[in-house]
């Protein structure tokens, strides 16, 4: 589990800068008038489907170049971010207060009768392409609140972590939504949906209804906070590397500081030039899908993590414990040692009520219930995935099937409840236990389901040469 974890968010990151790579050549090649793009595609063209038209040597170069600035030392400087930040506050305020100003209703009460079929309208109005697409449209940007997870590693830094960690999770989560709700919502206002432009919608979107300095005033702001993101997405891909490495989870030599640079240069190197082979190869649609799956299977992973933790037994000392007549009464659940039988599975489903503390057996159990929740889980997503116009339809064959896998998942969670749980005491815990994972894991199966074929071919290969890189590892 801790390699998967690990394996993904090496793609988180590595995805995620090679995408703010992309996206920086693909801003700057929309204002230059697509030169990039006509000479790349004379120079290197790419014929497979699955992957882009050119190689984009642009971000290829973009990525290697700020991870030789990284590999050889060069410090984050606080003062510069803290500039780009609040730079980049005040351009999303100006276009949020532009946008207000040039809004237009109408936009978004479009009808698809009068507008050109070379369009892909939809069904027009507030939700032209359903709520279908709204969970498509999730599934792909769910990147941009990409990060905010970091904010759990600081249980150690502050006074009160039961209260600062979730107050600062939510107050992140809320800003990062605030900002996107109301650069979106001005946008789809200012000019219609259907014809925007998808590399660079801001300049592009001012410059069609006149207002050129506004145009270039976002432009400029828009390749600062580009350069900034793909600065803040690449400077933690060093330490990712050698925690992993220190860990044993990849090859100690990625993780190897240089005496002089007090940097892990090799694994840094390997790191960029991952980020820009995959900026060169992917377009910007392949890059986001490839970072919301690898995204969406590490929280995943993060739930199922918090669901066995919780209830797993705690490790016992040689000395005899001063809850020995607990200990003794729940031993009578064990069979032939510490197997799992039938009938110790039965009891342990039915009597763990009166149990205080985790037992081996209890966290077998657990370990069941949160397999079997996993599987109906997928399978209830399928069901509403592939049988949607059937729900919709009220047709008795969905309904029960749903009905039924939706009543198998919450019992699954009443017998995990009352399973005992581990009494340690942590400077930040998730709350609402097994509800609140259970929700995380069904809702992130559901939106993987929405990305396409060819994300989830490319997160099989991905996922392929980790097994292959761990088991290269085993054998080293």
């Amino acid at each position: 589990m801790a390699f998967i974890i690990g394996w993904n968010l090496i793609l988180e990151y590595i995805i995620g800068s090679a995408s703010v790579s992309r996206g920086l050549s693909l801003y700057i090649d929309t204002l230059a008038n697509d030169t990039m793009k006509l000479h790349f595609r004379e120079v290197a063209p790419m014929e497979w489907d699955f992957m882009s038209s050119y190689f984009d040597f642009f971000g290829f170069t973009v990525a290697i170049l700020l991870g030789v600035a990284l590999a050889f030392g060069l410090k984050k400087s606080t003062m510069v971010n803290n500039l780009f930040t609040v730079l980049n506050i005040f351009i999303v305020l100006f276009v949020i207060i532009a946008g207000t100003i040039n809004a237009d209703i109408s936009n978004w009460n479009i009808n698809p009768a009068n507008v050109s079929s070379i369009y892909n309208v939809g069904e027009g109005g507030f939700f032209p392409f359903g709520f279908e697409g709204t969970l498509r449209g999730a599934a792909t940007c769910f990147f941009g609140f990409v990060g905010f997870d970091c904010i759990a590693t600081t249980g150690e830094e502050v006074k009160n972590p039961r209260k600062a960690i979730p107050r600062a999770i939510l107050l992140s989560l809320c800003t990062i939504f605030l900002a996107y709700f109301g650069v979106s919502t001005v946008l789809t206002l200012m000019w219609p949906y259907y014809k925007q432009d998808v590399n660079a919608p801001l300049p592009f979107v001012f410059n069609e209804i006149g207002w050129n300095f506004a145009k270039w005033t976002v432009a400029i702001g828009g390749i600062i906070g580009l350069v900034a993101s793909l600065f803040g997405a690449m400077f933690p891909q060093p330490r990712i590397i050698y925690a992993m490495a220190q860990d044993g989870l990849i090859f100690k030599a990625l993780g190897d500081v240089s005496p002089k640079f007090k940097t892990p240069v090799f694994g840094t190197m390997c790191a960029a030039l991952l980020t820009g082979t995959m900026a060169g190869l992917f377009d910007l649609k392949a890059l986001v899908n490839m970072l919301s799956i690898g995204t969406l299977t590490a929280y995943t992973a993060v739930a199922i993590s918090i669901l066995i933790l919780r209830f797993s037994e705690e490790p016992k000392n040689n000395t005899i414990p001063s809850t020995s007549k607990q200990a003794y009464e729940n031993s009578n659940l064990l069979k032939s040692g510490n197997r799992l039988t039938g009938s110790a599975f039965m009891k342990q489903l039915f009597s763990a009520g009166c149990m205080k503390e985790p037992t081996r057996i209890s966290s077998n159990v657990v370990g069941i219930l949160v397999t079997l929740y996993c599987l109906v889980s997928l399978a209830l997503a399928l069901t509403i995935y592939y049988a949607k116009q059937a729900l919709y339809d009220m047709e008795p064959w969905a309904l029960t099937l749903a009905g039924t896998l939706l009543s198998v998942m919450l019992l699954v969670l009443l017998l995990m409840s009352v399973q005992p749980r581990e009494s340690g005491e942590a400077p930040f815990r998730v709350p609402m236990v097994p509800l609140l994972p259970a929700i995380s894991i069904f809702v992130n199966i559901y939106l993987m389901l929405m990305l396409d074929v060819y994300t989830w071919i490319r997160f099989g290969i991905w996922m392929g040469i980790g097994e292959l890189f761990g088991l290269l590892l085993i054998l080293a």
